[in-house]
């Protein structure tokens, strides 16, 4: 039995757009809160809670506030990358369990389709005033390059395989094809995955999340509003944040920020991952979606490649159905921060409301987790678990 929630998510959009060249970020992120309140119900008007991230621009909740004309008692505008908006979500939840605010606004919203952002095998240069840009700068590192490293130290210790691997964009291609907003909806073999050309050996271009412009919003309320709205109650039971350092050059690879922020959101809910129903878990490379899945406790350090193997991901089919949209790898990723898709997918999941082809029968818990910036030079990580009630 879990405990009564803090919050509720009440409102849920997710942008239909994957390219958007002739829309400011700006309106995106309205037309994302738009979105939102109308499916929960609510207004701009019924908003005194706003959170946002590095992606708003002017890398502040303020300006957006000002565009949208926000009555505000509350604000966030914490940056943790990816994972910012799951993050948020425990943000939003904390608030209004103080009564600082009664309904939080969370939207996110990018362009780097748009502006020609490379598959992460672009150096971008970190700016000079953070610690380790002096010493790491040199090398020139890539996103790619980072997730090679970690795939091949993953394969190299715990003999996981390109085939294995290759089953994660699988399962994601399998479930695009029944998104008609997904970008990638050809189903793909693992031979094909296996044999599309190398970013980072050994990380093929199916390995990589798609790039794409959109956004999303979420709308979380006191519980009490949420039961008196005409939607299903999405109750937020279970949060957890982390940051996992470089541990001064000592790290390993194969580990993510989900061992600490999964432990934290499993103990608060007071359940198990044997529990969870479905799972949206981030999938920026197919190796973070194996890593994480073991991290989170699905499956014993190691055996992540055995679990997702032959379809073990595939709703009604798999053990663990997971990312049903398409995820990163074939729906959407929009400005390279696709956690709150995750949190958006995972509701649609509770209330019915999926495609019926992937549609968990019985939803009652779901898990979105996912992380932040880059594993080695700053990762973040969040897990959130939301309960149908």
């Amino acid at each position: 039995m879990t405990q009564e929630a803090r919050a509720c998510i009440a409102g849920a959009f997710e942008h239909p757009t994957r390219l958007a060249p002739d829309k400011s970020v700006a309106q995106l992120h309205a037309e994302c809160a738009a979105g939102a309140l109308q499916d929960a119900g609510l207004s701009l008007s019924d908003v005194d809670g706003y959170f946002c991230a590095g992606d708003a621009p002017g890398a502040s909740p303020l300006y957006l506030a000002d565009y949208m004309n926000l009555k505000l008692r509350w604000y966030d505008g914490t940056e943790s990358g990816g994972c910012s908006y799951l993050a948020h979500i425990e943000h939003a939840a904390t608030a209004i369990a103080a009564g600082r605010c009664s309904v939080a606004l969370i939207t996110l919203a990018g362009k780097p389709r748009s502006s020609g952002q490379a598959t992460g095998t672009a150096f971008r240069p970190p700016p000079v005033d953070r610690p380790e840009a002096l010493w790491e700068s040199a090398f020139r590192w890539t996103i790619g390059g980072i997730y090679g490293m970690m795939m091949q130290r993953h394969m190299h210790q715990y003999g996981t395989t390109l085939e294995q691997l290759a089953w994660v964009k699988v399962a994601a291609a399998e479930h695009a094809r029944h998104n008609p907003h997904a970008m990638l909806r050809k189903p793909v073999t693992v031979e094909e995955v296996m044999n599309s050309p190398i970013v980072s050996d050994p990380l093929r271009r199916h390995d990589c999340c798609v790039i794409s412009d959109g956004g999303g919003a979420l709308v979380l309320t006191r519980p009490e509003i949420a039961r008196s709205l005409k939607r299903p109650v999405v109750k937020v039971i279970g949060c957890g944040q982390t940051l996992n350092t470089n541990n001064g050059g000592y790290l390993d690879l194969t580990r993510t920020g989900a061992e600490r922020s999964g432990a934290a959101a499993f103990a608060e809910a007071g359940v198990t991952p044997a529990d969870i129903d479905y799972a949206s878990i981030y999938d920026n490379f197919t190796i973070m979606v194996i890593a994480q899945i073991e991290d989170l406790g699905f499956c014993a350090k190691g055996e992540g490649g055995r679990f997702v193997a032959d379809g073990g991901l595939i709703s009604g089919v798999g053990r663990l159905p997971w990312n049903t949209d398409g995820g990163g790898l074939c729906n959407n990723h929009p400005m390279n921060r696709g956690g709150i898709t995750k949190a958006i997918e995972a509701v649609r999941q509770l209330r019915g409301e999926a495609h019926p082809a992937v549609q968990v029968k019985d939803c009652r818990l779901a898990l979105a987790a996912g992380p932040g910036l880059v594993l080695g030079p700053g990762h973040a990580h969040a897990t959130v678990i939301l309960e149908r009630e």
